[in-house]
């Protein structure tokens, strides 16, 4: 079946991984990335299939997000054939199988609709991406992973108590325990007191793996110490299955209309992730540190638009998309700027345009691609959100405006300075680095903010489908 393999394919290759040479490998990332990519196609052809009694099956919002894990591994993996040429990180067994284990969780969590199996899931990509994080084997990598670690499991460990207090809101007799489509049609005879506490378990526990303020602690060290294609991957892949876990005890609370205790708290993450992003993207000296705040900025913004509702929701998954495709893309092209440079201190990064034109010209497409400028695709999400607030309260859309501006003002600020300021003198690293300038590091990138240009021009019609019925499922409509 087409979903086991979807799971298990990744799960083998990974530890095939092992016990291949370098190039076997790479041939082995890529070859299973293009076999995910393609099973994922079928589902669009043939959606509704589902295995063990509905524990496993694919739904629009759920093959949504497995498309985008699938489409951002497959460039990651391209990358990485590349990357791992120039470094050598945790040996390189260690590194592909781990990818391939993070693609095998990945995809368990988007076809999960069994509330065990998702939580199950979500701490298998906690495990898988942990060693990749260690990169540098000095203090300061090895800090970022235990903060990662720790925080992570904490914050799991909250889901898992939500998962518990949702199957005690479940009665007998209400379908079968904890599977999505029986709690939504039974949602009516949940315990309202116990699914409200389930609410806020799983939004804390989901909340800090998305790394929603004041929960994010974990990701400025995480990111500034990962490889960029692993922050990528975090940023991109994994805060949106994070994401997809909480949209799932939401599509419960709504469908038991208990819109009116969720929706605040949604909004007021929300509003503080943006806050908080605002307020240290400004001040913030490293590129890679940036970037995860600009991450925290736009989780923050997901949930605002669930919480908004109304055309809010379809904002929101629009964005889950946009953010995915886009937060990796400028990722990869920061990396290729840390290759070459051999640092992601912003100030010590000059001339980028004239040293590494093609990574100097991703960058500045990156910048208007992350920061919701049109004509790119972050820019129809970040509006249709925009047009929830204002139809909610023109308060909250002004607030939403105003951080908005700032953070753009402060990553421009930073990436203009490093593209386009005075180039230093030549660095001994400049040379063998130049690679970056090669297709294999430049194509994934390149590639990727094709996608997010195109997602603002058109969108095709089974993803719009899938989106509207996405947002229905989350208490919104289509604009």
């Amino acid at each position: 079946m087409v979903l086991l393999a979807l799971i298990l394919a990744p799960a083998l290759a990974a530890a095939l991984a092992y016990l291949l040479p370098a190039v076997g490998r790479g041939v082995l990332m890529i070859g299973t990335a293009l076999v995910h990519v393609a099973l994922v196609g079928t589902l669009w052809v043939t959606p509704g299939e589902q295995a063990f009694g509905g524990w496993i099956a694919e739904d629009p919002l759920g093959r949504v997000i497995l498309t985008l894990v699938s489409v951002l591994f497959l460039a990651v993996a391209h990358y990485a054939v590349g990357y791992l040429r120039v470094e050598n990180p945790r040996g390189g067994r260690a590194f592909a199988s781990c990818m391939l284990g993070f693609l095998a969780a990945a995809s368990l969590v988007t076809l999960s609709h069994h509330f065990a199996l998702l939580w199950i899931g979500l701490e298998t990509t906690t495990l898988a991406v942990a060693p990749l994080i260690y990169h540098r084997h000095d203090r300061r990598s090895l800090e970022a992973v235990w903060k990662y670690l720790v925080l992570s499991s904490v914050g799991i460990a909250f889901a898992l108590l939500g998962v518990f207090l949702l199957a005690t809101a479940q009665p007998s007799g209400a379908g079968r325990p904890l599977v999505l489509e029986d709690m939504i049609l039974h949602a009516r005879a949940l315990d309202p007191m116990w699914l409200r506490t389930a609410f806020v378990f799983m939004l804390i526990g989901f909340g800090t793996k998305m790394g929603l303020a004041p929960l994010h602690s974990w990701k400025p060290d995480t990111y500034g110490e990962a490889p960029s294609l692993v922050g990528g991957l975090m940023a991109g892949a994994l805060t949106s299955c994070a994401f997809l876990g909480l949209a799932r005890v939401l599509s419960i609370c709504f469908a038991a209309q208990a819109d009116a205790f969720v929706r605040p708290a949604l909004i007021a993450f929300g509003i503080f992730s943006l806050v908080i992003a605002a307020a240290f993207i400004v001040v913030q000296g490293d590129i890679k540190r940036l970037l995860a705040y600009s991450s925290v900025e736009h989780m923050g913004l997901l949930v605002l638009g669930v919480g908004l509702g109304g055309v809010g929701s379809y904002g929101s998954v629009l964005h889950a998309l946009n953010n995915g495709f886009a937060k990796v893309m400028i990722f990869l092209a920061v990396g290729n700027v840390v290759l070459a440079t051999g640092t992601s201190i912003a100030g010590d990064i000059h001339g980028v345009l004239r040293r590494l034109p093609v990574s100097g010209v991703l960058l500045v497409v990156g910048l208007f691609a992350v920061t919701g400028s049109p004509p790119f695709g972050m820019f129809i999400s970040e509006f249709t959100i925009i047009n929830a607030a204002l139809d909610a309260s023109p308060w909250v859309a002004a607030a939403v405006v105003i951080l908005l501006a700032v953070i753009f003002v402060g990553i421009a600020a930073m990436i203009l300075e490093m593209v386009y300021g005075a180039a230093s003198a030549p660095e001994h690293r400049d040379e063998p680095a130049r690679s970056e300038e090669r297709m294999r590091l430049a194509f994934a990138p390149a590639a990727l903010a094709v996608i997010v240009l195109g997602l603002g021009l058109y969108l095709p019609g089974p993803l719009a489908e899938a989106l509207s019925s996405s947002a229905a499922l989350l208490g919104g409509r289509a604009p």
